[in-house]
């Protein structure tokens, strides 16, 4: 059986045509090489050299076999070497899932950017989605890592981290009278303030996790919230807000967004409402690129920990 080694000696002796010079290069003996040459013709059925007084030289049929050999190798070498790459995190794919209240937030797109920075022959694809839905495409292997704001009916076959907890706001019309200058400018508002409000809330079966968060805490500070409007993106809930429908309670990072006609006020410190962050993936040995994403979050996560 012709092995790739073969394949390496018969190039060798090509490039030096000397038998000996090619077995010093190699690193071997010259009675193996020229054994092993022999063989390889013998398995060929036809000679590969000619044997001079001072040397050796390819034979017709020799000629294209070299060449045929010389592209093979660099199809190995390539294929050696792509691999190894991909194992770094250099090259490969990455499908990174995200719902429509992590978008914005400062570790999503600044561990996307880093990734795409120190990693550009990657080839990313991005998708948003409602948390169910970025569940299933993990656990489907349409995507690869994701995240997610509920730690809700998570399946055992993912592995999810908690990131951190993200402050709240409340988003109402520029014109209510919570966010006029006659309420005395203040830094905050209590829940209790919010009873009589019409709530525009991102539909619990796209986040859960936010909804259930956002009426256990209406409920413990003494009221149930009145629910007016549900939206399928929360990015929506903006828009609903801003046409003076309701009022909404969002992760403060999609305050970035500087809707026109929104004004946000932050929630007393007492508040226990918080928006969560968790990172989501298989429980699988990871490809370098998946790695290396994990090691940006992970750094991400410290410097924003650092800065607090």
């Amino acid at each position: 059986m012709i092995e790739l080694r073969h394949l390496r000696y018969a190039v060798t002796v090509a490039d030096e045509g000397h038998i000996t010079r090619a077995a010093e290069r190699l690193g071997i003996q010259q009675p193996p090489l020229s054994q092993q040459i022999r063989s390889l013709e013998t398995a060929i059925g036809t000679a590969l050299f000619l044997r001079m007084p001072r040397g050796v030289e390819l034979t017709e049929a020799g000629k294209t076999f070299v060449e045929k050999a010389r592209a093979i190798l660099l199809d190995v070498d390539l294929a050696i070497e792509a691999t190894r790459s991909n194992a770094r995190g250099e090259e490969g794919n990455l499908a990174i899932g995200f719902t429509s209240s992590s978008a914005f937030h400062w570790i999503v797109t600044s561990t996307v950017r880093s990734f795409g920075e120190i990693s550009p022959a990657v080839t990313l694809r991005l998708e948003e989605a409602s948390t169910p839905d970025l569940i299933d495409a993990l656990l489907e292997r349409r995507l690869d890592v994701a995240f997610v704001r509920s730690p809700v009916e998570f399946s055992s076959n993912l592995d999810v981290s908690h990131l951190l907890d993200e402050e709240m706001l409340v988003a109402l019309p520029d014109r209510h009278p919570l966010a006029s200058a006659a309420y005395g400018k203040q830094a905050s508002v209590q829940l209790s303030d919010l009873s009589d409000e019409d709530f525009i809330l991102y539909r619990r079966p796209s986040g859960p996790g936010l909804y259930d968060s956002i009426i256990a805490a209406c409920l413990g500070a003494g009221f149930s919230p009145r629910i007016r409007h549900e939206a399928t993106r929360l990015v929506s809930t903006l828009s609903l807000v801003a046409a003076g429908l309701g009022i909404s309670i969002i992760p403060s990072s999609m305050a970035r967004l500087e809707t026109n006609g929104i004004a946000y006020l932050a929630i007393n410190a007492r508040s226990p409402l918080v928006a969560p962050l968790y990172l989501a993936r298989r429980k699988e040995s990871s490809s370098g690129a998946m790695t290396r994403f994990l090691n940006i979050v992970q750094k991400q996560t410290s410097i924003l920990a650092n800065s607090r």
